[in-house]
């Protein structure tokens, strides 16, 4: 167990996390700025980025590079410092850093370390996507991005498609028409929303069930980040998850096999969840034998 005091002061630093803004400089926070100026060290998803935004609020602290692919040796370093005594304060390239980046790592560390973390509010693409889609906001899930391999795609979009909470997805313009069949396949034509550029001059917002946004797509080309705002399940319970019930566990496993085109192991794994069952028993219905 583990209390955080975060303004009490200690011998080591504090991290702070401090969103960025998604497009408009104007959605920076006073605290945002504070911060950023009265902190030893800005560890930076992409310095040259943030270089940029430092400049235009004139502000002149250290600056250094936390990424993907060096995030393992930076993060010794910054940890080192943060023992120290040192105050450092982590930025994505923009909005809430550690969301579908590898900032995540540098709390989940600075946390195992007991080393105060301080998260400051500020913008985020999937909120700004959610409220603006008219979908429910009672219930969501956010995903992030979806696996790039279509398999691997079509076994999430599989897991999540008994959700009635409403799914937000990040998703690349290049991937978005294929990501967009793919609900369509595995979700049906439910109600979506395309969020893109948010907080830009050329923020697009479009409303429609997924057959309409991709016959749209076919006449106009989306550039720029895209939010994915799908609705949820609004089928009855009994239709969507008493289907199988006279089928025996390696029945619906084959079913998911031959239907669905999962692979094995992705079976068993949604036939846990339709079950409420854990992996590890499904897998000794099938294999172990007794």
């Amino acid at each position: 167990m583990q209390i955080q005091k975060s303004y009490e002061n200690k011998e080591q630093g504090t991290l702070y996390v401090v969103p960025t803004p998604i497009g408009n400089l104007e959605d920076i926070t006073f605290r945002a700025i504070h911060t950023l100026k009265k902190v030893d060290l800005i560890a930076a998803e992409d310095t040259r980025h943030t270089k940029k935004l430092l400049t235009h609020f004139e502000i002149k602290n250290q600056l250094v590079s936390y990424h993907e692919h060096n995030k393992i040796e930076r993060a010794n370093q910054i940890m080192e410092r943060l023992l120290n005594g040192k105050e450092i304060a982590i930025v994505s390239d923009a909005g809430m850093p550690a969301i579908s980046d590898p900032g995540f790592d540098l709390v989940r560390e600075a946390i195992d370390r007991e080393i105060n973390v301080v998260v400051l509010p500020g913008a985020n693409a999937a909120l700004c996507a959610l409220v603006g889609s008219g979908l429910s906001t009672s219930e969501f899930l956010f995903h992030g991005f979806l696996p790039r391999k279509k398999q691997e795609k079509e076994a999430e979009l599989t897991r999540l498609k008994g959700l009635t909470a409403t799914l937000i997805f990040y998703e690349s313009p290049y991937r978005l028409k294929d990501t967009l069949r793919m609900i369509s396949k595995r979700l049906g034509n439910r109600q979506i929303v395309i969020a893109r550029e948010i907080t830009k001059i050329y923020e697009q917002i479009i409303r429609g069930n997924v057959e309409e946004v991709l016959d749209w797509m076919e006449k106009d080309v989306v550039k720029g980040e895209c939010c994915i705002i799908v609705e949820g399940n609004k089928e009855e319970e009994e239709t969507d998850t008493l289907w199988w019930a006279s089928l025996t566990i390696p029945e619906h496993v084959l079913h998911y096999e031959q239907q669905d085109h999962l692979s094995h192991k992705e079976a068993m794994k949604q036939v846990a969840i339709d079950r409420s069952m854990t992996k590890r028993d499904i897998y000794r219905q099938i294999h172990v034998k007794k």
